[in-house]
């Protein structure tokens, strides 16, 4: 058998993928010249991280010598539940309700490769979820998996907004997807309109230093800027507003990946048990999951947070 790009779309459905798109490896330069404008601006705020090699972000051919193309995968996490309504309770982003993305979709890709090393043995390979210099999105949209909203989520016309993006670079030509979606958002705003703290500096530009994400998950400071925690609007974890608001996740349906279900059955965390929370009981409670992210100082921070909001009303 030999290994094309029908093959791996096969083999990615039967390792649990959702969306696969298959492009050629090459240079994105005017998404790198986009991406250093967002740097100059400092959007991204103390990730500092993101500044070190934007040019290995926009060519795989240097993340990944050899690289000839790029497989981007996708993987629906959409779990039909609601939050806590309560004010003792802090919402967690969905897509950490459940086992830690970064492990699942790793095993997923993993058994990806391992079926492709099957039929090509002598194929070079290095996958990317996340944590890898490697521009996700730009990807998904060059390979048709949906197109950037205003929010910067990547969009699907079928699962919406909730999909995690992946991708396997391997060092041999494929068959090359041309089928790029159009952006849909058209005149629609409700994403910008919606954000409380004004985090979409602009359509498709989001200012990291506002987003209640970045404050909740990424900040390392003992405290979170008052412009952001006094407009928390009950999240202690991450936020999905712009999600929530966006007419496209009418499309949205239920994964088929049973470890994105809630973990404990819990969408939100309870502010008081997260203010005593040892640390020997925080690292037994959130292991394997996307949420110890934010240390344990960071969920406490977060819960105070909200507490004092939830007073002062």
């Amino acid at each position: 058998m030999k290994l094309t790009s029908e093959t791996i779309r096969e083999l990615a459905i039967s390792a649990g993928i959702d969306r696969v798109g298959i492009v050629r490896a090459e240079s994105l330069p005017l998404e790198e010249e986009r991406f250093r404008e967002w740097l100059a601006k400092g959007f991204q705020a103390s990730m500092a991280w993101m500044t070190r090699e934007p040019e290995k972000r926009a060519d795989p051919r240097i993340l990944f010598p050899g690289c000839r193309s790029v497989i981007v995968a996708a993987l629906n996490y959409y779990t039909p539940h609601e939050h806590d309504p309560g004010t003792q309770t802090g919402k967690i982003s969905r897509y950490a309700w459940g086992d830690d993305y970064h492990d699942v979709f790793r095993e997923k890709l993993k058994i990806l490769v391992e079926k492709m090393t099957e039929i090509s043995p002598d194929i070079q390979t290095k996958f990317c979820v996340d944590t890898t210099p490697f521009m996700d999105k730009a990807w998904a949209v060059r390979a048709g998996i949906g197109w950037l909203g205003k929010s910067t989520n990547v969009i699907t016309t079928d699962l919406g907004s909730w999909v995690f993006l992946g991708a396997v670079l391997v060092d041999v030509e494929l068959e090359y997807d041309d089928n790029i979606v159009a952006d849909h958002c058209g005149s629609c705003t409700a994403c910008i309109d919606a954000c409380p703290t004004g985090a979409i500096a602009e359509p498709y530009v989001v200012d990291a230093s506002k987003c209640i994400s970045y404050a909740t998950i990424e900040l390392r400071d003992e405290e979170i800027p008052q412009s952001i925690a006094s407009n928390l609007e009950g999240w202690i974890y991450g936020c999905d507003i712009c999600q929530d608001v966006c007419p496209w996740n009418r499309f949205e349906k239920p994964t088929l990946e049973s470890r994105f279900e809630p973990r404990e059955q819990e969408t939100s965390l309870d502010l008081d048990a997260i203010a005593v929370l040892e640390h020997e009981d925080y690292v037994v409670r959130f292991r394997k999951s996307a949420i110890k992210r934010a240390k344990l100082s960071g969920l406490k921070r977060n819960a105070k947070a909200l507490a004092t909001n939830n007073h002062r009303q």
